[in-house]
């Protein structure tokens, strides 16, 4: 049976659990085949290219927006790529050749960045364009060392694989991310060979534009998408639990069985992704059920996520949130029966390319949270310009999410569980489906309140 696989970043570091848990786990002779694994650059390496995804420690990227030299930084991203293909000499990988592959990528990427920096330069286009394309280029180097890795190891194992590189380093043609995926994939005998594929795919759209650093998981969906398997699966470090183990202890969590696209949506709003919304899409609409799976448990089942499912018990599945958010209050005596006022917000908001994750309203306030990475002076200065006041401050949301939880006192529990544990209550509210019932509270609360829901809702 056909399946699209997409394997995480931090499972590809532990690249031989990945070939055993993976790949081998339970498959023997033509059943290891018929499978295409899309892979993530191995941990820390895009971060070295851009910039730290958690902690926004520059990489070379940023040496080449600030106008900088940024070979040495390039040079140290060839070494620490060589060290990883050293500690896979082990697993049966061709140093040499691997060598020589990294070397070769990153001198075409360091020509075509030179070229971007001089065009740059000379003022005559667009700092925008040039700085995109220079993070499409340097993006692309990570998959592409890590499927190449990965090939190049199953290869020497005896197995039949095709290194499907959608990185086109050397192909000049104008293709859309689409068009390179499915030109890719014509006429390729799936049925007795293992495909490791590029997480990153170039096209003239830029994937990184719409995607940032959700690409790998968006190639993953696209492929998907067209070839139709039954089932697609996404490996990680971690199973998608109940709440995270990490603040309410492994002992106060379970893997989730079973939940809906619906969900997988709500928890990525709050930053807690099953899968990039925009990479769910294709899956949903094309009617293929996800799998989420613990790349370190692999006889374990994973969550699956189909469009359809509705929890058959009443019940709360999933307890998220995040304490890295901002409240914008906006406040304005002439808003109370005035027709627009939250329409000059969210222009403002477009303006300034940001989406909230919360709002609510009264008579002469209107306030929304949004990711505090997100926030700037400009935004707060625009809005100023336009009501009479403005208030911003650090805040926390927490979450109580299920596919089929509306029963009542559900409110008043939750309400209950962080009063019970002093914790105020800041604002709160849900949409008319009640699939997910937010609240809003201080951010030294987080914790907290996080530990006081689970107890509350798996008592």
């Amino acid at each position: 049976m056909l399946t699209v696989e997409k394997i995480g970043g931090t499972s590809m570091s532990a690249l031989n659990k990945v070939i055993q848990n993976i790949i081998l786990f339970e498959r023997e002779g033509a059943e290891r085949y018929n499978h295409i694994y899309v892979v993530s650059a191995f941990s820390g390496v895009t971060d070295m290219l851009l910039e730290n995804k958690k902690t926004g420690k520059p990489g070379v990227y940023h040496r080449i927006a600030k106008h900088l030299d940024f070979h040495d930084m390039l040079d140290q991203v060839a070494e620490s790529l060589k060290q990883i293909n050293k500690s896979q000499a082990e697993l049966g990988l061709d140093l040499e050749l691997a060598d020589w592959f990294i070397t070769m990528r990153l001198h075409r990427a360091g020509v075509y960045l030179d070229n971007l920096v001089n065009i740059l330069a000379s003022g005559y286009v667009s700092k925008e364009g040039i700085l995109l394309a220079a993070r499409e280029i340097l993006a692309s180097i990570g998959e592409a060392h890590s499927a190449f890795n990965l090939s190049n190891i199953l290869q020497h194992m005896g197995l039949t694989t095709s290194f499907v590189d959608l990185s086109g380093s050397e192909d000049h043609h104008p293709l859309t991310i689409d068009q390179r995926i499915r030109q890719s994939f014509k006429g390729l005998d799936l049925s007795n060979r293992i495909c490791i594929v590029t997480g990153y795919t170039k096209g003239q759209d830029g994937i990184m534009r719409e995607f940032d650093r959700g690409y790998s998981e968006v190639t993953f969906s696209k492929i998907a998408a067209l070839l139709k398997p039954k089932e697609a699966i996404i490996h990680k470090e971690y199973h998608l639990s109940t709440a995270d183990p990490g603040l309410v202890g492994v002992a106060n969590c379970q893997p989730v069985g079973f939940t809906s696209y619906d969900i997988a949506d709500q928890l990525a709003d709050v930053g807690m992704e099953a899968i990039h919304p925009k990479a769910a899409k294709p899956l949903e609409i094309n009617g293929i059920d996800l799998r989420i799976k613990n790349t370190f448990e692999p006889a374990h089942p994973g969550t699956l996520i189909t469009k359809d499912f509705v929890c058959a018990k009443k019940r709360v599945e999933i307890i998220t949130g995040s304490d890295k958010l901002l409240i914008i209050d906006v406040y304005d005596p002439l808003m109370v029966g005035a027709v627009g006022s939250d329409l000059k917000i969210m222009q403002i908001f477009q303006q300034h390319q940001i989406s909230y994750t919360f709002k609510t309203t009264s008579a002469n306030s209107i306030s929304l949270v949004i990711w505090e990475k997100d926030c700037n002076q400009r935004l707060v200065k625009d809005l100023q310009n336009e009501f009479e006041k403005i208030t911003v401050e650090p805040i926390a949301l927490v979450c109580v999410l299920g596919s089929n939880m509306d029963q009542p006192g559900l409110l008043a529990k939750s309400a209950n569980a962080l009063t019970e544990n002093g914790i105020s209550i800041k604002s709160g509210g849900f949409a008319l489906r009640k699939v997910n019932i937010q609240f809003l509270v201080a951010r030294e609360d987080f914790k907290t309140a996080v530990i006081a829901l689970n107890a509350a809702m798996t008592a």
